[in-house]
């Protein structure tokens, strides 16, 4: 069985920063990706638009820069989404967007997850005029959707967490709010978002990762698995169910987003690193979820090809790759100074089910 499709773009990953950065970039070339929308999440993090960096804060301009001078300048498309902190105006929205390099903003809940200490309360931005000014300027909106504050089960629990408190009750009031404001729910992970998504109108759309539609939160804890450690959590099989069947469904308002995160450490002394790094492999775990209720290939094309483009006003790719149903291995990504174990690696399963070709 061999499919071919136009190459896809990846809307959710991590590229970081620094000498490694070529590498990561590269693994995602060799994937078939036609773009990238690349995280803001970098040491110190972007929240201007243009201009140098500075000690402080990095810019949209500069990170874009060094993106493309690192190998990223192949990609059909880039999108760097601005950083939201306190500090963020609704004239910085209005400036970035007729500077032409604003495309999106991204939540991140305050220590919530990596580097999102710089990030305020959600509610700072319905109340700022911050969401508004997006709304009217065509600026998504890309979402890390956990409640922050929260410990014990109010986190995680099999009653609820911190991905469902969210769906339930903040996006809800964004959506009621803002209607017009176009809201990318990133690497939903419950069976709450993904019927949110499902529900709300065609402005909110949600990306998922292959992790959270392969995995569970006994796949992480038998052998406590760390490569499998990502934020927001895998979660309970009813959940990956869900959003399985969301990724099946031909919905356009879903498709792929793999937070691909590499780090150089994953595990330390003082805990672990967040973060599943599926640079080379993802469209070969894509598929062998989508195996898993019998791969359509029109289906599996719209999720990995199609959806995302449109959302963001992309044009399809005019390139194309293939993937062929063929086991094939996975191997570390071995930078000049660091060895990055990829998860089906570290989850002791390197032989992938499916093989993937550049068809040049």
């Amino acid at each position: 069985m061999k499919f071919t499709f136009p190459k896809w773009y990846d809307l959710h990953a991590h590229f970081r920063q620094g000498d490694n950065l070529p590498y990561y970039i590269q693994s995602h070339m060799n994937m078939a990706c036609a773009g990238i929308l690349a995280m803001p999440n970098t040491k110190p993090p972007i929240t201007r638009v243009m201009g140098s960096n500075t000690d402080q804060y990095w810019t949209i301009e500069s990170y874009l820069n060094d993106l493309k001078a690192a190998g990223a300048d192949a990609f059909d498309q880039i999108i760097v989404p601005l950083y939201l902190t306190k500090e963020t105006t609704p004239e910085m929205i209005i400036e970035g967007t007729q500077s032409g390099l604003l495309k999106s903003c991204k939540y991140y809940p305050p220590h919530g997850t990596t580097n999102s200490e710089f990030g305020a309360p959600i509610q700072t931005y319905m109340d700022n005029g911050v969401f508004a000014a997006m709304s009217d300027t065509g600026v998504i909106l890309n979402i890390h959707g956990e409640e922050h504050g929260l410990s014990g089960e109010a986190y995680f629990g099999k009653n609820g967490n911190a991905e469902d408190l969210f769906y339930k009750e903040r996006v809800p009031k964004i959506h009621e709010m803002f209607p017009n404001l176009k809201i990318a729910c990133e690497h939903i992970t419950t069976k709450t978002a993904a019927d949110f998504v499902t529900q709300a109108n065609n402005n909110v759309a949600a990306t998922i990762t292959p992790q959270h539609l392969l995995y569970t939160v006994a796949d992480l804890l038998q052998g406590l698995k760390y490569h499998l450690y990502c934020l927001p959590l895998v979660k309970f099989d009813e959940d990956r169910q869900a959003l399985l069947k969301a990724a099946v469904s031909g919905n356009k308002k879903f498709f792929a987003g793999t937070d691909s995160a590499p780090h150089t450490h994953k595990q330390t002394p003082c805990g672990c690193a967040a973060g599943c790094f599926t640079g080379d492999i993802a469209p070969q775990l894509y598929a062998e979820a989508f195996d898993l209720n019998e791969m359509n290939k029109d289906v599996f094309e719209k999720f990995l090809c199609l959806n995302g483009p449109e959302f963001y006003g992309f044009e399809k790719s005019n390139q194309s790759f293939s993937l062929e149903k063929m086991p094939s291995q996975t191997s570390p990504l071995k930078t000049k100074t660091d060895t990055i174990i990829p998860l089906t690696v570290g989850m002791e399963r390197p032989t992938l089910q499916w093989t993937l070709n550049q068809n040049d």
